[in-house]
C-alpha cells in the first residue's frame, strides 16, 4: 500500500532569517508532495519566531509546526533532536528532509538512529519513482530516490528506502533552485509546546556566548565568477585570475585541484565538495572538467572555458571556448575589458 502521510523540511533559522538551504527544499519538497499527491508540512523551532510563517508559506506550506522558545535558540544538539523525533513518533511523514548544514549533519543522524529510519547525507538530487527488489522481485511504489556522488565523486550513487519512514535525506545547499510557489499561499500554523516534546535533560547544555565570522567569500551571489584549476599552473598565474575578477567585478572560485595545490582557499572550491554557483558568466580557466567540478558550476547562463587543451571536457559544456595559455589569454581579456568598458 503506497504511504498516504506527509513530507516535512526542517527549516534552519537564525538571526530573523530561514536559512536558504531550507528555502531550497521548501521548493523542491512541494514539487515531490505534488507527485506523491501529499500536503508539504515544515517545522521551524526557535525564539522570535513572529511572522516566521511569512518567509515559509510562500513556498507552498500546507503546515507550518512552529516551536518557539528561548531555550532552543541557539541550536542544539538534544532539544532539537528531541523536538523532531517525538513530532516524527506522532505525525509519521514519509519523506523528512534538512539541509547538509553543520546543524543538519548533526540534527540527521540523531532523528534517523532514534526512529531507525536510514539517512542519505549530501545529496545533490532528489526525485520520485519506482523500485523492483532485486532479490524478491516486490514492487515498491513512489519511494525517494535519494541521489548522492559516492566513491570519491567518481559515481552518482541512487540510494532508496524500500521499508523504512521517514525517508531521510540532507540535501546540500546552492544544488536545487530557490522559487516561491505563490505569494498570497495561506497553510496552516501549528504552535505547539517545547516541553511537550522535550525533556528537562535536553536543556542541559547552555550557550554563554557565540561569535559568528561571516565568510567574505561570496560565491553564490556573485552574477560573474571567475575560476581556475590545476590547469592555471602556478600561484602567480592564479593571481591573474584576481586582476581579471577586479576588473569585471566578479568574485574568483577554484578546482578542488586548484584548491588542493594550495593557490585558494577552500572557501572558494566549486563542485560536488565545495559551493554550488550559478552566475550569469561562469569564466573556467584551465579546469579540465571533471564531472565533480561540473556539477557545481553547470547551471551557469554562460560559460567561457579558457583552456590549453582543446579537448578538454570542459570544453563540451561551454558556450565558448578560448584555447591559449592562462598567461597568454588572460591579460589580453584584462586589457580589453578596461579599454573597451565605461
Amino acid at each position: 500500500m503506497a504511504d498516504t502521510n506527509n513530507l516535512i523540511v526542517y527549516c534552519e533559522y537564525d538571526d530573523g532569517k530561514v536559512a536558504d538551504v531550507s528555502l531550497e527544499l521548501l521548493t523542491k519538497g512541494r514539487q515531490l508532495a505534488d507527485k506523491l499527491g501529499v500536503k508539504l508540512e515544515a517545522v521551524v523551532a526557535g525564539d522570535n519566531l513572529k511572522d516566521i510563517e511569512k518567509q515559509i508559506m510562500p513556498y507552498g506550506v500546507d503546515t507550518l509546526y512552529k516551536f518557539e522558545d528561548a531555550r532552543l535558540y541557539p541550536y542544539t544538539s538534544l532539544p532539537h533532536a528531541s523536538l523532531l523525533i517525538n513530532l516524527f513518533k506522532e505525525i509519521k511523514p514519509q519523506v523528512a528532509l534538512m539541509g547538509a548544514t553543520s546543524i543538519g549533519r548533526d540534527l540527521g543522524p540523531r532523528v534517523s538512529s532514534c526512529l531507525h529510519s536510514g539517512l542519505t547525507a549530501d545529496c545533490t538530487s532528489l526525485e520520485i519513482g519506482n523500485h523492483i527488489d532485486p532479490k524478491t522481485g516486490k514492487t515498491y511504489e513512489n519511494l525517494l530516490y535519494q541521489i548522492r556522488p559516492a566513491f570519491g565523486g567518481n559515481i552518482v550513487a541512487t540510494i532508496v528506502n524500500p521499508d523504512c519512514r521517514p525517508q531521510m535525506a540532507t540535501v546540500r545547499e546552492g544544488v536545487m533552485k530557490k522559487e516561491v510557489r505563490d505569494s498570497n499561499y495561506h497553510g496552516e500554523v501549528k504552535n505547539l509546546e517545547a516541553n511537550k516534546y522535550t525533556s528537562p535533560e535536553d536543556y542541559v547544555v547552555e550557550i554563554i556566548d557565540r561569535h559568528v565570522e561571516k565568510s567574505k567569500v561570496n560565491l553564490k551571489g556573485s552574477p560573474i565568477v571567475v575560476a581556475g584549476g590545476y590547469g592555471v599552473g602556478s600561484k602567480e598565474n592564479f593571481d591573474l585570475l584576481y586582476q581579471l575578477a577586479d576588473t569585471l567585478g566578479a568574485e574568483v572560485g577554484a578546482s578542488r585541484a586548484a584548491v588542493d595545490a594550495g593557490w585558494a582557499d577552500h572557501d572558494r572550491q566549486i563542485g560536488q565538495t565545495g559551493v554550488t554557483v550559478r552566475p550569469k558568466l561562469y569564466i573556467a580557466c584551465g579546469i579540465s572538467g571533471q564531472i565533480q567540478h561540473i556539477a557545481g558550476m553547470q547551471d551557469s547562463s554562460i560559460i567561457i572555458s579558457v583552456n590549453s587543451d582543446p579537448n578538454a571536457p570542459i570544453n563540451t559544456i561551454a558556450d565558448y571556448v578560448i584555447t591559449g595559455k592562462i598567461e597568454d589569454v588572460l591579460p589580453k581579456l584584462i586589457k580589453y575589458y578596461k579599454k573597451n568598458s565605461k
